[in-house]
């Protein structure tokens, strides 16, 4: 007999075969009850002495939870049960038994702090709420490629090791290549830029390293990025398809994890786009009594912008030069301009993304690179690649996580990383 999955279970008739972990259980003397859970939900296994077999309604009460188990038997309508169907066993087999003291809370209400469950996610993810965020996570990724598939975007695959700085001024974490001194990627900014010069639209999602040493709940050490690139483009094309394309991503996930989204109690929208100065935003943030940063904006002033704009991709642009990597294209291509054509964009309280148009003009980019206090002879190859017909450019990145955490409302990133890589953690 082939395995029913519970889902297909409730619409099943007659004897099925089911497979999944103990998630509770209860002895009532005459009548036992066993839940049973698999990766489409739950259903109640039901015993009864002098019906069941008695070696199976012996068994039933005796299985710790989390075990791992086989079960065979008749499917029959129940209005009592959860869902109005239960399983009347035939057959229980324990194919890998847990052990009876649990390290961390699995239930639906866990009161395990985050730390330890991150100890022991590998039991963590027994837990419906955790399960639930990683689905709706993997629907951004399926919704992120089809978006970008549709948009005529090729997906690329980078290199995570790199010779010198992609960003400048991020800290790198080093490694021995061979003979060679090199870095483990910040970003895949440099190649899709090239890439984007020659196939026009370029997408990827990858593997970021930051050796930051911060400790915060909206920053990680290795993070995952959707990043876009497009030639013949500026910055206001590519917020235009930023904005598209988180509208997408939201829609899908209303679609397809309405079970998900409701367990979480996350009721999500489609959110409106708003574009404003750095300048309109700082002084609007004034007179809300925010206290302002020159070249940046601060936490509080990026929840304030959730408050006055709610349910809204507040993009930010003509950022200032002093507040963006030397790829960012000066306005006007002057190198000693003050604000730039680079961006950010704000959502439910948090930047979920940074990008702009590029300098793709050598002369510039050499003379940025000096301004940011890097050697141009390090990006040889980077500027030489923009030396044979590389016209105007522009991109973004928005990171996976980062998203994950503001579409749910999650108070931790680490919520939203399955086994997470920061200051002080580097297992499981």
């Amino acid at each position: 007999m082939e395995r029913t999955l519970i889902a297909d279970a409730f619409k099943a008739k007659g004897k099925v075969l089911l497979k999944g972990w103990v998630h509770d259980s209860r002895d009532l003397s005459k009548v036992k009850f066993l839940v049973l859970k698999d990766r489409t939900g739950r259903i109640q296994v039901t015993g009864v002495s002098g019906k069941t077999p008695e070696k199976v309604f012996n068994l039933m009460d005796k299985i710790n939870k989390e075990s791992a188990v086989l079960i065979e038997g008749s499917v029959q309508d129940s209005p009592k049960a959860p869902g109005g169907k239960e399983i009347l066993p035939d057959k229980i087999e324990i194919l890998a038994e847990a052990d009876v003291n649990l390290p961390i809370d699995v239930s639906d209400f866990s009161k395990t702090e985050l730390p330890k469950r991150i100890d022991y996610r590998f039991l963590d993810l027994h837990r419906e709420k955790a399960q639930a965020i990683f689905k709706i996570q993997s629907t951004l990724l399926q919704a992120y490629r089809k978006f970008m598939t549709e948009e005529g975007a090729i997906e690329a695959i980078f290199p995570s090791i790199i010779s010198s700085s992609s960003e400048g001024g991020t800290e790198l974490y080093p490694l021995k290549y061979f003979e060679k001194s090199a870095y483990l990627s910040q970003s895949c900014q440099l190649y899709k830029q090239m890439l984007a010069c020659s196939m026009e639209k370029v997408f990827a999602v990858f593997t970021v390293w930051r050796a930051e040493k911060h400790n915060t709940i909206r920053h990680l050490n290795e993070s995952r990025q959707f990043d876009f690139e497009m030639c013949f483009a500026d910055d206001k094309i590519v917020m235009d398809v930023l904005a598209k394309c988180v509208q997408f991503i939201v829609k899908e996930v209303m679609e397809i994890r309405k079970n998900e989204l409701e367990l979480l109690g996350v009721q999500l929208k489609i959110p409106k786009v708003k574009y404003m100065t750095f300048k309109e935003t700082n002084d609007l943030l004034k007179k809300n009594k925010i206290v302002t940063n020159e070249h940046d904006l601060t936490g509080e002033g990026e929840k304030k912008l959730n408050e006055l704009f709610p349910n809204t991709i507040v993009f930010v642009h003509d950022w200032p030069m002093a507040g963006k990597p030397f790829y960012i294209m000066p306005k006007d291509a002057k190198v000693d301009a003050i604000l730039s054509n680079g961006f950010d964009a704000i959502y439910n309280g948090m930047e979920i993304s940074s990008g702009g148009q590029r300098v793709h003009i050598p002369e510039l980019l050499e003379k940025r690179l000096k301004v940011k206090g890097l050697n141009p002879k390090d990006f040889k190859s980077y500027i030489d690649s923009f030396r044979f017909g590389a016209p105007p450019h522009a991109g973004w990145g928005v990171g996976v996580e980062r998203l994950t955490m503001v579409l749910l409302g999650l108070p931790n990133i680490r919520e939203a990383v399955l086994f997470p890589r920061d200051r002080e953690r580097l297992t499981p």
